[in-house]
């Protein structure tokens, strides 16, 4: 049988590039006799590139291997959302992709494929951190804040700087199948699947609020989620009316009274499973949810996975 193709991988370090999301398609893809690629290093031109996290990269390669490779990779990088990449970098990724070439980006890198308008009408990811700053710098792009990579054909992108792991997975099962994508899973010390989205990882799923009004009735709902709790009494602590409350709290924190609720029911239910040992049938008595399977209904259509499965996540090693 024929040895498959030369792949050819370009991996295109911006200014602040993060260290993990380099490393990770560059030792994915790196060349050895179980993998077809060839992978290049490269940047807005040759030489010096400043990192982040301390860290810099001299690179031998411009932006001419982008018009070679036929995946090109971009990893995260700081302040995305301040300022686009220069102006020869996008229009360099534009005619990479015209050419036919995937373009794939980890974590904040989906900023830069953003910039060159191929993400508009599809769908995307990037770190949880930056989900919002995506959505409101490019509203055509349609921003999924929960999943760990979206692959949209010639265009992908992946969530934090792990997802940029089972990206690379995802793109090796297509290119070679199963068997490679495992082999290479194995030797990196990765699962060659993982359950659930990204929402999982962020710190509490209650939005941080937008204004300071209703603050007292948040705290008032917090230390009682275990209680009934419904849009009037809610209304009622604040002193105002349902309607005037449902509209001022959706100002405020960019969601419903009741989704708010929801969520902050959920991140107990969260600290829970982290902390205790009690029973999902327990949790969801505990924290207002009354049984496992309404439980389990919310957390899943929230955070994308299910309370046995994110104990096991968040309890590993202890």
């Amino acid at each position: 049988m024929p040895p498959s193709p030369l792949r050819r991988v370009a991996v295109l370090v911006l200014e602040g590039a993060k260290p993990l999301d380099v490393g990770i398609a560059a030792q994915v893809f790196t060349t050895r006799a179980s993998m077809p690629y060839e992978v290049r290093v490269c940047g807005a031109e040759p030489g010096l590139v400043t990192g982040g996290d301390g860290l810099s990269y001299h690179v031998a390669h411009g932006l001419g291997q982008l018009a070679w490779a036929d995946l090109v990779f971009v990893p995260g990088y700081r302040f995305p959302d301040r300022e686009d990449p220069p102006p020869a970098v996008v229009d360099a990724l534009i005619e990479a992709h015209a050419r036919g070439a995937r373009l794939a980006a980890i974590s904040t890198g989906a900023f830069a494929l953003a910039a060159t308008g191929l993400l508009d009408g599809r769908r995307a990811t990037t770190h949880w951190h930056y989900t919002r700053a995506l959505a409101a710098k490019h509203p055509l792009v349609n921003v999924d804040e929960n999943v760990l990579f979206v692959d949209e054909g010639s265009v992908l992108t992946s969530a934090g700087a792990a997802s940029g792991i089972d990206l690379c997975l995802h793109i090796l099962r297509g290119d070679l199948g199963v068997a490679a994508s495992n082999h290479a899973a194995r030797r990196l010390v990765a699962a060659p699947y993982r359950s659930g989205g990204q929402a999982q990882y962020v710190p509490r799923s209650v939005p941080e609020p937008l204004g300071e009004r209703f603050a007292a009735t948040r705290e008032w709902a917090l230390h009682r989620l275990g209680e009934p709790l419904s849009l009037e009494m809610l209304a009622q602590h604040a002193a105002v009316s349902p309607r005037t409350f449902s509209r001022r709290f959706a100002e405020d924190t960019g969601y419903t009274p009741m989704q708010w609720v929801m969520r902050a029911r959920i991140d107990m239910a969260r600290e829970l499973l982290e902390r205790s040992q009690w029973s999902v049938e327990q949790i969801a008595a505990g924290v207002g949810l009354g049984t496992g399977a309404n439980l389990r209904l919310h957390f899943h259509r929230i955070l994308g996975t299910s309370p046995s499965e994110y104990r096991r996540t968040f309890t590993q090693g202890e």
